[in-house]
């Protein structure tokens, strides 16, 4: 069928499309129309089509194509008096199409029985049994980096174990533990290929059939199918643009001593969280077998890549390919083969291929010469497992899951298929079985006044706090500003006409005056990058943004940074001021009762966290009465009522100063200190000795946190 070269432009393979011979009219049901699947894109602005019209299908196993062409069927439903169609997209049907593949493909992965029973059989081995030896150096660089959780998921991954699950609760360097797993994998040996006497490798492999013999000879003799192998060399020392170092690492040289050398496949459910480990590749890069950081050859696969990681999509490396093969006004060769050999070489050449789960089952991997070895799904525990399965079909022989279940579940928009346990992760589902999970213990991000609620609700009171994390910082000094703070508002909520969407426009009140105090008495938080606030529902955000523009003006965007609990996932700020929006007399409080959401909230702060919500309301769930509760134990629960002004009038506000301010200047914390010494000599007190000066919490407060990603 040909089209129109705008559309053509917009479609793609496996999208859905609505035929009719009306022009569509929003509200207007067209008299005759037909579905149709894009099964090809084909040159000059044609689309092929797939459809089945009534009376095709005569039930739902078998289908009876009728006996006149489907062509003729479609042009009698649909005769118009002219030679044109409507044609409207409707969506994409490739994620469904891929998972139905990925379910049919269980059958065939060689740990099938695993993925049905969720119970593991092959134990962990000891050192000398394990899959993977690591180079002594490398090692050494992982004790030191790592702590003990850490290295435990790490060496789990090193073992035999064909399935390895890493749990990683907020703040507890998951992306650091992601990036040691990846030095690790691709730096080191199988252990059955290594002997005293070194490699392993037999002289003479059994006689190869006629069929395995032609395929070497293709390979051995590229220029038989078209490519010059002139035009494929490459600088040795990998410096030639393809691969951009994106810092001062240096970037990937294989050593020709290297006897194995891992495949890996790195996938996400979302562009987002995909980008920001491929983000993360590139700035801190990896380590090699001798210690030495530099930047392994990646590419990064699908849509929607973020502008910082673009250097290494694989539209970017083709064309820098295609360039550097052709010098030509329009960089291609040969068309559309050229373009996917090209590909093909990038895809084989690459240490670490990028892509997100749905993707991972385009045609494209299907023509690469090399498998992968090993799978790491990072956020597992936020994929429905029919999209977990989907890059396992490529011949991996281990598979690494990395999330946390207590953390935002997948999307699922049907609560149908919601509640028949389609929204359940293989994560979550091997996690029910017994399956042995690595928990990552120790969390470096947030003041431990805020980690010991959801440490104590959400992970068995396990959760231990990094170094450091306890300083104080100077808006500590008001017990309203943190570091773990509820105020209890009982403002009715509203819904606004024509969405399902929820707003509480006190609480947008109350939010507004409460950043406006804490940026007054403190202007350095007065920074998007510092103080985020964040709501369950996208009306409370809209409303949010609404306000501080009205307040800061265009400006706003740059002083705090407005977003949903969902939107948030996997980022952190110092300050996050979180709005809960329902208060009714039904006690209903919808999705907020999601205690995988109220985790994400409450953990994406540094030092302070903010809750605002009706406590009446929200304690009729579990978690969080128990959240209420535990902020009135600490003396850090506030009942406020209208006006709100009168929450921070002057007298009220000196009753929540809880000590003295943190000097402004390192002269006026050397008098503090020089006076506080005096006095404590006067007095002569030993017990007094632990007691610092307050001036050195402003070297703290300068002080990095360090520590671990989401």
């Amino acid at each position: 069928m040909a089209v129109l070269d705008a559309f053509w432009e917009i479609v793609s393979e496996n999208d859905l499309l609505l035929l009719s011979k009306d022009k569509f009219v929003e509200g207007v049901t067209p008299t005759a129309y037909a579905f149709a699947i894009v099964e090809q894109r084909g040159g000059k602005g044609t689309i092929s089509l797939r459809t089945f019209v009534a009376g095709e299908i005569k039930n739902l196993n078998v289908a009876n194509p009728v006996k006149s062409s489907r062509l003729e069927r479609i042009t009698s439903i649909l005769s118009t008096s002219g030679s044109f169609l409507s044609i409207l997209k409707i969506c994409s049907l490739s994620t469904i199409l891929r998972e139905y593949s990925a379910m049919h493909s269980v059958a065939s992965l060689p740990f099938k029985d695993l993925i049905f029973s969720a119970s593991e059989k092959n134990k962990d081995g000891d050192d000398q049994n394990r899959a993977w030896n690591v180079p002594g150096p490398l090692m050494e660089y992982l004790k030191t980096n790592l702590n003990d959780s850490q290295l435990d998921a790490v060496n789990a991954g090193l073992s035999r174990r064909s399935f390895v699950l890493i749990q990683g609760p907020p703040g507890t360097g998951k992306t650091q533990t992601i990036l040691g797993l990846l030095s690790a994998v691709l730096h080191s040996t199988p252990a059955r290929m290594q002997t005293k006497g070194g490699f392993n490798v037999q002289k003479h492999g059994s006689e190869l059939d006629t069929e395995s013999k032609l395929a070497n000879w293709m390979k051995a003799s590229p220029w038989l199918i078209g490519a010059n192998p002139r035009d494929l060399i490459m600088p040795v020392d990998g410096d030639d643009g393809f691969y951009p170092t994106g810092n001062e690492l240096k970037p990937e040289v294989i050593s020709s001593s290297r006897k194995y050398r891992a495949h890996v496949l790195v996938c996400a459910p979302s562009n987002s969280a995909l980008d920001e480990i491929v983000l993360h590749v590139l700035q801190t890069g990896i380590r090699d077998e001798n210690n030495n950081t530099y930047n392994p050859k990646i590419v990064r696969i699908g849509l929607k890549a973020h502008h910082s990681v673009k250097a290494v999509s694989m539209d970017h490396l083709i064309q820098q390919k295609l360039s550097g093969v052709d010098r030509s006004s329009d960089g291609r060769r040969s068309g559309a083969g050229e373009y996917d050999r090209i590909r093909a070489s990038i895809l084989d050449e690459a240490a670490i291929v990028f892509s997100t789960l749905s993707f991972s089952g385009s045609a494209i991997l299907t023509r690469m010469t090399r498998a992968f070895d090993v799978v790491i799904i990072d956020e597992a525990a936020q994929a429905v497992e029919p999209a977990t399965l989907v890059p396992l079909v490529h011949g991996c022989r281990q598979v690494f899951l990395v999330g946390d279940p207590v953390q935002l579940p997948a999307t699922v928009i049907s609560s149908t298929a919601q509640e028949l346990g389609y929204g359940t992760s293989l994560f979550k589902r091997f996690q029910a079985a017994g399956f042995p999970v690595q928990m990552l213990k120790i969390q470096y991000r947030m003041h431990p006044e805020i980690s010991i609620f959801p440490s104590k609700e959400f992970y068995e009171g396990i959760l231990q706090d990094g170094e450091g994390l306890n300083k104080k910082r100077p808006w500590h000094s008001y017990s309203c500003f943190g570091p773990f703070c509820f105020f209890d508002i009982d403002e009715v909520e509203s819904k606004p006409s024509g969405t399902g969407s929820w707003v509480n426009e006190d609480e947008v009140e109350f939010i507004t005056l409460l950043y406006h105090q804490l940026a007054t008495h403190y202007p350095e938080l007065k920074s998007s990058s510092l103080v985020a606030v964040i709501s369950p529902y996208k009306h409370q955000v809209k409303l949010l943004k609404d306000h501080f523009r009205s307040t800061f003006g265009d400006q706003s965007k740059e002083v705090i940074d407005v977003n949903t609990v969902d939107g948030f996932q996997g980022r952190e700020k110092e300050v996050v001021i979180f709005s809960c929006v329902r208060c009714n007399k039904e006690q209903n409080i919808g999705f907020v009762s999601d205690f995988r959401r109220m985790n994400v909230a409450i953990t994406r702060a540094r030092s302070a966290v903010l809750v605002i919500g009706s406590a009446s309301t929200l304690q009729q769930d579990k978690h969080w009465n128990n959240l209420v509760e535990s902020a009135k134990e600490r003396g850090r629960y506030f009942k406020v009522s209208k006006p709100f002004t009168m929450f921070f009038a002057e007298d009220k506000f000196k009753t929540m100063k809880v000590e003295r301010l943190a000097p402004d200047t390192r002269f006026s914390q050397a008098i503090e200190a020089i006076n506080e010494v005096v006095a404590r000599q006067e007095v002569m007190d030993a017990d007094d000795a632990g007691d610092q000066a307050d001036g050195d919490d402003y070297d703290a407060m300068e002080a990095d946190d360090g520590g671990g990603d989401d």
